[in-house]
């Protein structure tokens, strides 16, 4: 039996597809390569495809024993969902559908889905429970939150079990350095610091300096991309074990400012890494921390590398190694 892994070429599916692969998995991913890297891909068979292309879904299920699938395929960039919702909803929302409307064809009923901490717009609370409301503030987080419950209604209508796991900020790469973090633009703050780090970018913005937080600037909470693909297999785990489906918050349960990351940046580069302080960007919440006490409880899950440092220090020796990332 082998598991599907949809967007298993992009930064967290490829570390989740090699995860599955040492736990003895069989693997089969799927990504059109649009956001992903084919060099990401180790081991397994990649199906250079659409989501939404139905007869390459009824090839995958008909050629291999999809036993599950774990979804990750979709457009991730906040800013870029708000200028292009349409875009979102289609890639998104209707790619989502055309997978799960195939699993139920072919009679395949466990998914672990890859949602967002989007999902919860701004916070009421801190730290973040899954029984919090869900007000998504821009079209990503909307077309998650769609997916979510589109997969409660087809475990009501047709018994496919689903796990939903909203993480916060991934980060880090492979401890081995063999796949790591290359985004086209990149967005993420810890990839940003090093490549100015690299000498790539002259400086790194501080976007904000004057939120309610102990140093005036944003606090996020890192998980560590080894710990959210732990938490994917173990998700599938449950599902085979319990049939019951269920939505996970994924974080360390602990923040870090922006000048926090970038001052554990220097220490690890050993570079100075000029910081230049600009204006707030529209909707970012003061402070995002998740609780992840109902994952530990219900999956037994632990994060490995709960450290910041350890966190950058892996990023960095991937980024090191890769200064153009899978471009050689």
């Amino acid at each position: 039996m082998a598991i599907l892994v949809t967007g298993g070429a992009g930064y967290i599916g490829s570390h989740t597809a090699l995860y599955l692969q040492e736990k003895g998995e069989e693997v089969i991913i799927l990504d059109n390569l649009e956001k992903g890297h084919e060099e990401a891909v180790l081991g397994t068979k990649l199906y250079r495809s659409d989501l939404r292309n139905e007869d390459v879904l009824d090839e995958i299920f008909r050629a291999h024993h999809i036993s599950s699938v774990i979804h990750f395929a979709a457009n991730s960039l906040v800013g870029e969902s708000v200028e292009q919702p349409l875009e979102y909803y289609d890639n998104n929302v209707i790619g989502s559908y055309t997978l799960v409307k195939k699993m139920v064809e072919h009679g395949v009923k466990k998914i672990v889905f890859s949602s967002t901490a989007a999902t919860y717009g701004e916070p009421k609370s801190i730290p973040i429970l899954e029984s919090d409301p869900t007000i998504p503030t821009n079209p990503y987080g909307e077309t998650k939150l769609a997916i979510e419950k589109m997969l409660k209604w087809a475990d009501e209508a047709y018994g496919l079990k689903s796990v939903c796991l909203r993480y916060f900020n991934a980060a880090g790469a492979d401890p081995l350095g063999r796949i790591g973090e290359d985004h086209t633009p990149e967005s993420h703050l810890i990839p940003i610091i090093l490549q100015v780090a690299l000498g790539q970018r002259e400086n790194i913005k501080i976007f904000g300096d004057d939120y309610q937080t102990e140093d005036g600037s944003c606090v996020r909470d890192y998980i560590h991309v080894m710990d959210l693909a732990q938490a994917h297999y173990l998700a599938l785990k449950k599902l085979e074990e319990t049939n019951e489906s269920g939505i996970y918050n994924l974080g360390n349960g602990t923040g870090f400012s922006v000048k926090q990351v970038i001052e554990v940046c220097r220490t690890i580069t050993e570079k100075e890494i000029p910081a230049v302080i600009t204006e707030r960007r529209a909707g970012d919440p003061a402070t995002l921390i998740a609780s992840s006490q109902k994952a530990k409880e219900q999956l037994q899950w632990e994060p490995q590398y709960p450290n910041l440092e350890e966190i950058i220090s892996h990023a960095w020796y991937w980024h090191q190694a890769n200064p153009s990332g899978y471009k050689k």
